[in-house]
């Protein structure tokens, strides 16, 4: 019954994810915001999720229970985002974003890191299809919220709030998750860096979520202006939500056959051909199939990067590793791709930055084929 919960949760919690990630762009230009503004806003909140991540790690690995934390998280969050209608003014919106994001960006690190651990009790179950609820729930939010969007875009904030307390109602049905450290036994997250292998893997995660974090700031943008309304837009979504299915249906078995590094070059290609596309072609409705190669990037990356985590990180460093990598995608990454893609835009253009995205991708890939064949030549030499 506990995992139905845990599904459930997801379903509800990416509603969320829906509902400001996709539409926050869109209110920002429909009151006026410049491209480098609203590059602004949506990059100093992941600024200070750099520095609320670590925090909340750290918070959760010591608390007595980490659904406590996350609790807390959520009521945040959802109270914050009512602070937003109250001005237009641009440091005050600057302001509400750092108050939402310091709840907002650890929900879904301190969530995987409390289903990953129950699962490990439950083998029967793995975190893929559990995932997909989210896959589900943002996929229904998308369309569903871009009818909305289209008269009232200044519901999102009240939507949202809704969907945060309907998930902290879920939230109290999760059998509790100690922070491993609660007990005494100290451990600093530095201890992470010592692991190479992780470490190379999450710079080229935080990389390709560079072109990923410009995506999410400025697609709606760079859609509507193409000639695509908030309905086509929401259409794109569902197609990029619904395009996650297959991976998570196997992402288990995929990470136990296939290594990392053919799973992050894979990612990357994806990405490389899909940045290409959205600038090579003026047609909103030619965006729509080109959104499939989503669930090759994003949920690819975000899964495989949690699950890895959940395997290869102390137990006493659990949720610290799992915001450690939610620091560099949704902050990290977020800023550079949101604050420096939205001067890129204003000097070149949003066509052109794509261009470029292409261009990092590829270079991602090159290196993965790098660092394989010198994983190959030292597995030969250690076998001679």
């Amino acid at each position: 019954m506990a995992m139905s919960y845990f599904l459930l949760f997801y379903f509800v919690i990416y509603m969320g994810n829906a509902i400001y990630g996709t539409y926050l762009p869109v209110y920002f230009q429909s009151i006026g915001a410049t491209p480098t503004q609203i590059g602004a806003l949506l990059s100093v909140g992941p600024f200070v999720a750099v520095l609320a991540q670590p925090l909340w790690g750290a918070v959760g690995d010591r608390a007595k229970t980490k659904n406590a934390v996350l609790g807390w998280l959520i009521v945040g969050s959802g109270a914050m985002i009512l602070l937003f209608p109250f001005s237009e003014a641009f440091l005050y919106l600057l302001v509400v974003v750092c108050l939402f994001t310091f709840f907002q960006t650890s929900i879904f690190a301190l969530s995987d890191a409390i289903t990953l651990e129950e699962l490990e009790k439950h083998k029967r179950w793995s975190f893929g299809p559990i995932r997909l609820g989210g896959t589900f729930g943002f996929a229904v939010m998308s369309i569903t919220f871009g009818w909305i969007a289209k008269d009232h875009i200044g519901y999102l904030f009240y939507a949202y709030a809704l969907v945060m307390l309907v998930s902290l109602m879920l939230l109290a049905k999760f059998p509790k998750v100690s922070g491993y450290q609660s007990a005494g036994n100290k451990m600093q997250v530095w201890v992470l860096f010592k692991n190479r292998k992780l470490v190379t893997y999450l710079a080229i995660n935080l990389v390709l979520q560079i072109t990923m974090g410009y995506y999410y700031t400025f697609f709606p943008v760079y859609y509507k202006e193409m000639g695509g309304d908030s309905v086509l837009l929401g259409w794109s979504m569902v197609i990029s939500s619904l395009s996650e299915i297959p991976f998570l249906l196997f992402a288990s078995k995929i990470m136990k056959r296939v290594r990392m590094t053919h799973i992050l070059l894979l990612s990357s290609l994806a990405a490389m051909a899909r940045w290409f596309i959205f600038s090579f072609t003026d047609n909103p409705y030619w965006v729509l199939p080109t959104q499939l190669l989503h669930g090759l990037i994003f949920i690819v990356l975000t899964v495989t990067m949690a699950m890895y985590i959940n395997q290869e990180v102390p137990k006493e460093l659990k949720a610290s590793g799992q915001t450690l990598n939610g620091l560099l995608n949704l902050g990290l990454a977020r800023i550079i791709g949101s604050f420096l893609g939205g001067y890129a835009s204003e000097a070149y253009g949003m066509r052109s930055v794509f261009v470029f995205n292409g261009w990092v991708a590829a270079a991602c890939a090159a290196a993965i084929v790098i660092i394989s064949l010198r994983q190959a030549r030292s597995e030969q030499a250690l076998d001679a």
